[in-house]
């Protein structure tokens, strides 16, 4: 049975600090590309301090985000107020979306697939909330495809994962997207470092529907 959540304020902080940098060197790109030509409601998971609000088009109605980190949600909520769209923070987890059946255009998976304790529960919630013809985006770091480089990732994950929020570095989410149902046929994969003196690591950003 995969661990629950725990809050884990001490990381938040951190995450906090370093994200400007991150935005800077590449990811608020990479947010572009993830959130291009979304439509209608959307869903986001784990929405972290609310870096993706002010990039949705202006054609999203409403965007649901989820957060259950308490320093996060907090610095979420405050970035809704200033977003050009509507945006609803809640607070819940991934594999309990506070979300109604079949209510959502598109979900959006940012950073938050490494972290989450259940991948195939998250995934599965993802399906129910997901209207029929529903979209899904994603935007990971993922396992290495270099066998040498993901060994060493095995190696460091369980320790990673108690430092870092519950992040686990070596987790393949397109072959869990594919486990869970989900046809995954556009991926852009790429090497990424988001913070100066950190080597650059696997990163994905796709599109999926259910199978």
């Amino acid at each position: 049975m995969a661990e629950p959540f725990r809050p884990n304020p001490r990381f938040a902080k951190t995450y906090l600090r370093v994200a400007a940098k991150a935005e800077a060197r590449g990811v608020a790109a990479h947010r572009d590309e993830l959130l291009a030509d979304l439509a209608g409601v959307v869903c986001e998971i784990g929405a972290g301090s609310g870096l993706n609000f002010a990039r949705y088009p202006s054609t999203v109605t409403r965007v649901v985000a989820v957060e259950p980190e308490p320093t996060l949600r907090e610095q979420a909520q405050a970035m809704a107020g200033s977003a050009p769209i509507l945006v609803e923070v809640r607070d819940g987890t991934a594999d309990a979306l506070p979300v109604e059946d079949a209510s959502c255009d598109a979900v959006v998976l940012s950073l938050v697939m490494c972290t989450v304790p259940d991948p195939a529960a998250a995934l599965a919630e993802v399906r129910r909330v997901l209207r029929p013809g529903g979209q899904l985006r994603f935007y990971e770091h993922v396992r290495s495809q270099h066998r040498v480089v993901a060994v060493a990732e095995d190696l460091v994950a369980p320790l990673w994962a108690r430092c870092a929020g519950g992040c686990h570095p070596n987790r393949d989410t397109v072959a869990t997207l594919d486990a869970a149902g989900f046809e995954v046929p556009a991926v852009r994969r790429f090497g990424f470092s988001a913070q100066r003196g950190v080597p650059p690591t696997a990163h994905v950003i796709g599109r999926g529907s259910v199978r």
